[in-house]
């Protein structure tokens, strides 16, 4: 099945009916299925040799995000783990290549199964080892460092209540309090009076995309904020006593910086502002003006070509003068949305802007540019 065109899937899986039990074909049809989900988080090499489950490939970390948390235990030392709710191996694998040998926990038979399976196929047994268990129930002492990624999925989707979380967040925080060093994953969207005292938060966004925060613990730092921005790397860091005021709001200048969402959940947005010279359009708004370009990898440039009341005909006219068919539609602030506005100002012709939704100290206002050069 596993090159079998989507389009082509009934006819083969009739064909193969005649001749192997039809609950292996259909199981056969799903793997192929969920390997070529999986891709986009793991890889075309590693997704075409693992096993997945629906639940699994949808709360699985990305490759590029477990394989940066799996370097960063390794630089404090940590050589054992006990990876606590493993699910189908994900964060286990991406351990196992940093070096370190790990005890992977879940209370689920199946999700274990795949675990082991992937372990097996990737090469990686004798490093990781899994067991059936709950992990509220499991001895961590002998390990280096603890890793729990709560459940964050229910009957009825996803949990936003830290504490509904599988196993609840007020447990995980005590189990990784217990460790001499411990990561816990936690959703990105985590209010930040819910973070427990004393450790390192860090947001990670991968491509532009925010993927996880990650409490830290055992570092023997300060409280701290942290934003990484993969696959690049860089990191903003700071300490949380110290975390500087919010920017204050000025005229648009020639400048528009959007922040990285990892920023902004870090509530980082100051240290963008003071590195490009800028200040806020709106103070209720992360969008940071300024009238110098300076790059910076935490937040991308455009210049601003026109500053406008917001106004839908006016929008339309102006795209139809610079013939702009192209549009990119970016929005903070306003309830339009960006397909409806398409739709209403059908642009056409050969060049390209970028048009920002937002507010301007307080008022509703367009702004038309496009990106700055690097």
């Amino acid at each position: 099945m596993r090159d079998t065109d989507p389009a082509q899937e009934l006819a083969v899986a009739t064909r193969l009916r005649r001749d192997h039990p039809a609950d292996l074909v259909s199981a056969a049809l799903g793997q192929a299925r969920l390997r070529q989900r999986a891709v986009a988080k793991f890889g075309a090499g590693d997704a075409g040799r693992m096993f997945f489950t629906p639940n699994g490939v949808e709360q699985a970390t990305r490759t590029t995000v477990a394989a940066y948390r799996a370097a960063r235990l390794r630089e404090q030392g940590v050589r054992s783990v006990a990876d606590l709710c493993c699910g189908i191996g994900g964060d286990a694998i991406a351990l196992a290549r940093a070096g370190i040998s790990v005890l992977a926990v879940d209370r689920d038979p199946l999700t274990c199964a795949v675990a082991r399976a992937n372990a097996e196929a990737l090469g990686l047994s004798d490093l990781i080892d899994v067991r059936e268990a709950d992990v509220t129930e499991v001895e961590t002492a002998p390990y280096d460092a603890v890793f729990v990624d709560p459940a964050r999925r229910g009957g009825r989707g996803r949990v936003f209540d830290p504490e509904a979380y599988s196993p609840p967040l007020s447990w995980a925080v005590q189990a990784a309090r217990r460790a001499p060093r411990a990561a816990l994953k936690i959703a990105p969207g985590v209010p930040h009076e819910a973070l427990p005292d004393g450790v390192e938060t860090e947001w990670i966004s991968d491509g532009g995309d925010v993927k996880e925060a990650v409490l830290w613990f055992g570092l023997g730092g300060p409280e701290a904020r942290r934003a990484t921005l993969l696959p690049g790397g860089a990191s903003l860091w700071s300490p949380l006593a110290t975390l500087p005021p919010d920017p204050t709001v000025r005229p648009v200048g020639r400048y528009l910086y959007e922040p990285d969402g990892a920023v902004i959940r870090a509530h980082l947005v100051a240290e963008v502002a003071r590195e490009v010279s800028g200040g806020l359009l709106d103070e209720t708004i992360a969008y940071v003006t300024s009238d110098t370009l300076r790059p910076t990898p935490y937040a991308t440039a455009y210049e601003i070509t026109d500053h406008l009341p917001f106004n839908l005909k006016r929008l339309k006219a102006l795209l139809r003068q610079r013939e702009v068919g192209v549009l990119t539609v970016k929005k903070r602030g306003s309830a339009v949305e960006p397909e409806e506005l398409r739709r209403k100002v059908k642009p056409q012709g050969p060049h390209a802007a970028t048009v920002f939704l937002t507010r301007v100290d307080t008022a509703p206002t367009m702004l038309l540019g496009h990106p700055a050069p690097r």
